[in-house]
């Protein structure tokens, strides 16, 4: 293809204010920057930028051309990322913080026992970018509304529940009105939408004290200093060991723990580690008996 090197100049400084900017990034000076500019728009017969002060801005021939330049050379990142994932066997996925620490990393040998590959796992919640970031998937609680249309594998539907440790609902199982409830800073209506649906809807006039993070909070449960509002497959380890105890049960959420992939034909690392998830996410829901709770009568 004619004029590459030109299109790349043009693609960093499409998202820069200044040629000066994308000179920075591309490690090369103005005058080269804005020579291939112009070499590139005499090849168009089109303008591409306009200026403004120290400025530049995309005319909208420039516009249209930044959306298949960010398509061309995210799709060739994305490519190159994919060669160097099979040449050693590693694959870069994106993970919720909680749902990493208390989940999947003690899960994850199990997956490493059968697999002689590398997962590298990096911690966020929310919109992710694959691809260009060297992220070949994510695992997320789908309560945001996605950046890009990735295709979406539903893992498991996710149930809630108070927990509380077993020493501290012998101190209050006889007054609901002294739960303490532990709220996290990333979901902070968490109780408020529990309890809309819940007889306990007065529990909201208890002690309260949140927390920065959702694993400080249940942490902070583990440790008996009140109820948490926990996620089933972030609790239920705690459960089985008998840390804690869910009285109240579980209910639907009304989310889903899903997993975004980029490609509709995922590599074959990317499809085993898929299934594996799937099959350990198949696990991840309260049996009807913990469902119900140890306190059957205030369930809904």
């Amino acid at each position: 293809m004619r004029h590459l090197r030109s299109f790349h100049i043009f693609h960093v400084a499409a998202s820069s204010a200044t040629y000066s900017e994308a000179a920075d990034k591309l490690n090369i000076t103005h005058g080269a920057v804005s020579k291939q500019i112009k070499v590139l728009e005499h090849y168009l017969s089109q303008p591409l930028f306009y200026k403004r002060g120290r400025h530049v801005f995309l005319t909208r021939e420039g516009e249209l051309l930044k959306t298949y330049t960010e398509q061309a050379f995210q799709t060739l990142e994305s490519g190159v990322s994919k060669l160097l994932q099979q040449k050693h066997q590693c694959l870069e996925v994106s993970c919720e913080p909680t749902l990493t620490m208390r989940w999947l990393m003690p899960r994850l040998s199990g997956f490493n026992e059968g697999c002689d590959a590398d997962i590298r796992l990096s911690t966020a919640g929310g919109p992710v970018t694959l691809g260009a970031t060297g992220l070949s998937m994510a695992i997320r609680r789908d309560d945001f509304e996605q950046l890009h249309n990735y295709p979406k594998l539903s893992l498991v539907e996710e149930w809630v529940g108070p927990v509380v440790s077993p020493e501290y609902w012998q101190q209050v199982q006889a007054n609901a009105g002294s739960i303490k409830l532990l709220h996290s800073q990333t979901r902070p209506r968490a109780w408020e939408q529990w309890l809309s649906g819940h007889p306990l809807l007065s529990l909201m006039q208890n002690p309260q004290q949140t927390f920065a993070h959702f694993y400080f909070c249940i942490q902070a449960a583990v440790d008996g200093l009140g109820a948490a509002l926990g996620p089933y497959p972030l609790i239920m380890d705690d459960l089985k060991r008998g840390n804690l105890i869910a009285p109240f049960g579980f209910v639907p959420s009304g989310h889903d723990y899903v997993l975004l992939h980029q490609d509709k034909a995922p590599a074959e690392l990317e499809q085993r580690f898929t299934r594996w998830l799937q099959a350990q996410m198949a696990q991840c829901v309260p049996t009807p008996a913990e469902a119900q709770g140890s306190d059957g009568k205030c369930c809904p």
